[in-house]
């Protein structure tokens, strides 16, 4: 059965994305610890991080570093940090999460975000790409 994510690769589910390209997406999360926390994936539905071949593993950190500094640009942060866990969805995917310090980094802090805030922060994203 195909995750989550690569339901929303094929539009299957909607999501809002701040960008794409052929191998790659980026789009909000919708339980995020902080305004702007951005999810990055391969479309190529892999489940384990570092099970990615060397070329895609490269390929999604130089996309997830062009995505990071767009949602630095908008989000007003100290950093972007950046959390692969993996365990929440069976699908490779990098976490962007605006901090103001290390401890903002925890999913304990998530929570769900209404769909017309998701869509201004992600069009607001989207202008500085």
């Amino acid at each position: 059965m195909p995750t989550l994510f690569t339901r929303i690769v094929s539009g299957e589910i909607p999501c809002h994305k701040i960008c794409e390209d052929n191998d790659y997406l980026a789009f909000l999360d919708i339980r995020p610890i902080n305004p702007g926390h951005t999810l990055v994936i391969p479309k190529q539905e892999i489940n384990y991080f570092f099970d990615l071949d060397d070329k895609l593993l490269g390929g999604l950190m130089v996309f997830a570093k062009r995505v990071a500094a767009a949602v630095r640009r908008e989000v007003e942060c100290k950093r972007i940090g950046v959390m692969i866990a993996g365990l929440e969805v069976p699908h490779a995917h990098v976490h962007l999460v605006p901090i103001q310090e290390l401890g903002d980094l925890n999913f304990a802090k998530a929570r769900p975000a209404e769909a017309k805030e998701l869509a201004r922060i992600a069009a607001r994203i989207r202008a500085h790409l």
